[in-house]
């Protein structure tokens, strides 16, 4: 049965503004920064009952620098990353309900820039799955569906931005969970080149997890990657400079429909891919299908490490979650993932050893091709309980991996991707296409963001569907 749409846009200081409105509405003095934080407040708590995507509220409004480029502009932060005097809770019931002493890097060039955090959002457990459904905060809501899963794991930050309580909200990505909640909930959902922002500190043999936001539309992604670029430049990669645009240059396009493994992909999911190839190819492109650039080996490599990690957040939880840490109490996928590691530990190092090989093996496609065009998941959001922590674990973990197997290439390879919001699917609920580009080419994928926005949209929120 079809939920409800969850509508937080109003009459109110952020109207139905984008973040490049606001700020220049902020320089014109048309809105304060108060009334802005004042308007996203009300609407989180206005709607927060029905998408249950906050896990605390942020009532300190002197933590964002006032003088940044985005000063006065709230935002909201997923509950993995340290915010100074709240906690950290990462939707886990074994983590401890402790302030943070000091907030994390991302955090800490977000505030710079005078990002003003009005809440901190929902994610999966240790977000380690494809949705957000936690035994301590319960289900996370899609707005264009509530009967849906928002996808995960950055999935109570994309429920908001989707709703129209804040423009631009932050995410990471260690496996889609940037693009994969932008692709349930009709948003931009950009995944950067690995070091591009100031990310996880702690380093690992593959480091696979990168910050980023999702935003509504191209050009509040693009004015996010300018500005934090202007703060801290990456050494040794490409400029991403201040895309405002398409460039007249024309790509080669790789189409890319079927999976590793050949895993099965839906018509729903396939569909705006397609037609997202089509209207490139009219748009001057050059669209070529090409295979999947790994081979079959990637998923279990992958799978090995993404266990080796859950169960890495078990044996060093005091460490990096603080005291107070109960392992006993994590889910059962949390174990499920641990266990396929502890089965599979001699092959552990092997797939380590071809998992930091694949950057340069992966980059070998774009010889062929500027871009690659993929789905972002298997199938449409499934509603919710369908990877609830309810569902046996293994049941959890097959499904899973039937529904992501697109995304988590870009995160061993550390290239850029993007999901966009060109599609629906027969139930009406959004379905986003991929689009992957070489090592430090960010660039390419918003000039190409910026084509397919002005070809295709504008991209409808939930508003004008309410409306």
């Amino acid at each position: 049965m079809a939920g409800e749409q969850v509508s937080a846009y109003a009459d109110d200081a952020l109207g139905r503004d984008d973040m490049v409105t606001l700020l220049d509405r902020l320089a014109k003095r048309e809105v304060s920064a108060a009334e802005l934080r004042e308007a996203a407040t009300a609407r989180a708590k206005a709607v927060n009952e029905r998408l249950n995507a906050v896990t605390c509220w942020v009532d300190d409004d002197t933590l964002a620098a006032s003088d940044g480029p985005f000063a006065g502009v709230p935002t909201v932060i997923k509950d993995n990353e340290h915010l100074a005097g709240y906690p950290t809770t990462q939707s886990s019931r074994a983590v401890a309900d402790r302030p943070a002493a000091e907030s994390s890097p991302w955090v800490a060039s977000a505030l710079g820039l005078g990002l003003a955090p009005v809440a901190k959002t929902t994610l999966s457990e240790f977000g380690l799955t494809a949705t957000t459904e936690t035994l301590r905060f319960g289900a996370t809501r899609n707005p264009w569906d509530t009967s849906r899963s928002t996808g995960g794991s950055s999935g109570g930050t994309a429920a908001l931005v989707a709703a129209g309580v804040v423009p631009i909200g932050h995410g990471n990505d260690g496996g889609g969970s940037i693009r994969i909640p932008a692709s349930c909930c009709g948003l931009v959902g950009l995944k950067p080149t690995r070091d591009r922002l100031p990310d996880i500190e702690v380093k690992l043999p593959v480091n696979i997890a990168v910050n980023g936001v999702l935003t509504r539309t191209v050009r509040d992604t693009a004015r996010y990657y300018a500005e934090v670029e202007k703060q801290a430049p990456a050494a040794g990669m490409p400029e991403i400079g201040y895309v405002e645009g398409p460039s007249s240059e024309r790509l080669r396009v790789g189409l890319v429909t079927v999976p590793p493994m050949g895993l099965p992909v839906t018509d729903d999911a396939l569909a705006p891919v397609m037609a997202t190839a089509e209207l490139l190819a009219s748009l001057g492109h050059e669209v070529v299908e090409v295979p999947h650039p790994v081979d079959d080996s990637f998923g279990p490599d992958f799978l090995r490490w993404w266990g080796t990690l859950a169960g890495l957040s078990r044996a060093v939880g005091s460490m990096e979650f603080g005291e107070g840490f109960d392992g006993s109490q994590v889910e059962p996928f949390t174990r499920e993932l641990e266990a396929v590691a502890r089965k599979q530990l001699a092959k552990v190092p092997r797939s380590v050893v071809r998992l930091r090989s694949l950057a340069q093996n992966h980059e070998a496609v774009f010889d062929r091709c500027d871009v690659l065009l993929t789905p972002v998941l298997g199938h449409e959001p499934p509603e919710i309980g369908w990877l609830g922590p309810d569902v046996p674990a293994h049941t959890h973990l097959l499904r899973v991996l039937r529904y992501v197997s697109f995304t988590p290439l870009q995160n061993v390879s550390g290239s850029p991707a993007i999901s966009l919001p060109v599609g629906r699917s027969g139930n009406g609920v959004p379905v986003g296409v991929h689009l992957g580009a070489p090592f430090g080419h960010e660039r390419r994928l918003l000039e190409l963001a910026y084509e397919l926005e002005a070809a295709t949209g504008p991209w409808p929120t939930v508003a004008d569907q309410a409306s």
